[in-house]
């Protein structure tokens, strides 16, 4: 697999090339280099001369020089690179250099931009981990889309990634999910018996308690409370399965937080975690010292009662991943859940097995508000206190569910317009993005319905490609395995919806700025070559989202 080297890369080892060259002495700096903000100064510009100029003694403007006058020979650049100011080196690329990007997409296809970085090393991405309590709603929803797209950018990256659903399946809230299917149940044989309060009381409840009684008619009154609560979480896991694979989220393990406890590994946690010097007792309860690992406060783990608080499954959890052999795991969490991540960080520590210090990554994703018609939405015919996952999918499609969820940073809150995500025009992010692939497929089945053959594109001449808006199309590609690389690193799966918003807007700019289906045959070809190029790219960005990309639209 040949990687594709950007041109931003390029640009920058000429110069440390250039560098080299001219001061043998500087052998650990690092030259590098911007987009100038202004597009008028040139594609690229290297300011590494004002950096060098104290440790030189040198003026910058004459480091500058001297760089420039090293430069090797190269096809990369157009011209002898412009020196501005007090010493700045702005570039133009050549169109030899812009123009490489479409033969490199054409050998790569839908593996453009994928890397071998990872060498195939281990990384599990656990997101969602729903208390299976109810459908899932759309916090879920965005925890799946992010956690999702984390695994597919890591992927495209050359890891091996494993997906991972934690089940909240012990506890009060399980316990509770059990005592509102049972009054249901209840109050179909006595209608005025009162609902706990503090029970489950969205309409899924009643029809947990309707098919738990056809198919038990024996324990119609729901006595047997083991059986009830084991058929109610086996109910709304299916119920949430389905959810995810309407939304094509799929998880290679599923993990059941009561294993934690019936094989022991809780205990063993905190058995090793004593024998480490790393808790001490108080007032009747276990403490952790978390504050010798950056904690603001030592932690209770067990409770008075003997109960312990809800972070030590999570440290146990944790330990077995690392125990599995992932060296690397990644955890997608609503923001609320913010408050524990020290403290889970702090008992990896103390259990001293060399558990990396920041094992694991977190990603976390503020709250959602949903809006239709200027206003909130905040219930379900279903589950009733919130907005489901499968209503929002039902209503926008899988496409714009998906894509909305992820085109915000994670941690920023999000407002997803119900009207907005089925509109079809440009405002529409989505449509706009997947509109540019079905305009470019539209220009070429022109093409191809008069005798055009699309493999002949792909070896055509592309010196024609000297307009404007070709420079900048061509650029932009060539950004895209950067861009991915770079998203992984950050864990910022919004960068792919950013670029992609970007790359479409390049699309829609040069289609609306020029023609394609023209006499000029060498022209025609040249920049029905490139359009065919970005079509490749956006198919595999929207693939690392996990939307589709229509033909027509």
């Amino acid at each position: 697999m040949t990687t594709f080297i950007d041109n931003k890369s390029a640009v920058a080892a000429l110069f440390q090339a250039a560098l080299a060259k001219a001061y043998p002495s500087l052998t650990d700096f690092v030259i590098e280099v911007e987009k100038p903000k202004n597009p008028d100064h040139g594609h690229f510009a290297v300011n590494s001369a004002l950096h060098l100029a104290k440790k030189l003694g040198v003026k910058p403007r004459d480091i500058a020089e001297a760089i420039v006058a090293a430069l090797p020979e190269s096809d990369l650049l157009a011209n002898t690179p412009d020196i501005a100011g007090p010493g700045f080196i702005n570039t133009r690329l050549s169109l030899a250099a812009e123009t490489r990007v479409i033969g490199s997409i054409f050998a790569r296809g839908d593996t453009f931009g994928k890397s071998t970085v990872g060498n195939n090393r281990e990384v599990m991405v656990e997101f969602v981990s729903a208390n299976p309590t109810g459908p899932l709603h759309v916090g879920h929803g965005r925890a799946a889309a992010i956690g999702d797209t984390l695994a597919r950018l890591l992927s495209w990256q050359g890891y091996k990634v494993s997906r991972e659903f934690y089940y909240n399946d012990a506890g009060v809230q399980i316990n509770n999910l059990m005592l509102s299917v049972q009054a249901r149940l209840r109050q179909r044989a006595d209608a005025s018996l009162v609902f706990p309060e503090t029970g489950y009381h969205g309409e899924y409840i009643r029809e947990i308690a309707e098919r738990y009684a056809e198919k038990f008619p024996a324990d119609a009154l729901g006595n047997n409370e083991d059986h009830v609560r084991e058929f109610a979480v086996a109910y709304l896991r299916n119920e949430q399965d389905l959810d995810l694979k309407a939304f094509d989220v799929q998880f290679e393990n599923y993990f059941l937080e009561s294993s934690l406890y019936s094989d022991g590994l809780v205990e063993k946690t905190v058995d090793q975690l004593i024998k480490n010097g790393k808790t001490y007792e108080l007032d009747g309860a276990l403490w952790l010292k978390s504050t010798d690992y950056g904690d603001d406060k030592d932690r209770v783990m067990r409770k008075s009662d003997g109960t312990f608080t809800y972070f030590v499954p999570d440290v146990a959890y944790h330990v077995n991943k690392w125990q599995r052999g992932f060296g690397r795991a990644i955890v997608e969490l609503g923001a609320d859940h913010h408050g524990s991540l020290a403290r889970v960080h702090a008992g990896l520590q103390a259990m001293e097995m060399g558990v990396p210090v920041g094992y694991p990554d977190y990603v976390l994703h503020q709250m959602i508000t949903v809006m239709r018609g200027g206003e909130e939405v905040k219930i379900s015919k279903r589950a009733g206190s919130y907005v489901t996952l499968r209503e929002l999918i039902d209503e926008v499609g899988r496409d714009a569910t998906r894509y909305f969820f992820v085109m915000r940073k994670s941690d920023s809150q999000l407002t997803f317009d119900i009207d907005l995500a089925r509109s079809k025009s440009e405002e529409n992010p989505v449509y706009y993005v997947q509109y540019a692939h079905a305009r470019i497929c539209s220009v070429l089945a022109q093409w191809t319905q008069t005798g055009g053959d699309e493999s002949a594109l792909r070896a055509v001449d592309h010196a024609p490609l000297v307009s404007k808006y070709e420079s900048d199309l061509m650029r932009a590609l060539a950004d895209w395995p950067s861009l991915l690389a770079h998203a992984a690193t950050e864990l910022a799966p919004h960068l792919i919806a950013v670029y992609l918003g970007e790359l479409a807007a390049k699309l829609h700019t040069y289609y609306n700025a020029e023609r394609f289906l023209i006499d000029d045959e060498p022209l025609k070809l040249a920049r029905l070559s490139l359009i065919l190029a970005t079509k490749q790219v956006l198919k595999n960005g929207l693939a690392v989202l996990g939307v589709s990309a229509p033909e027509k639209m």
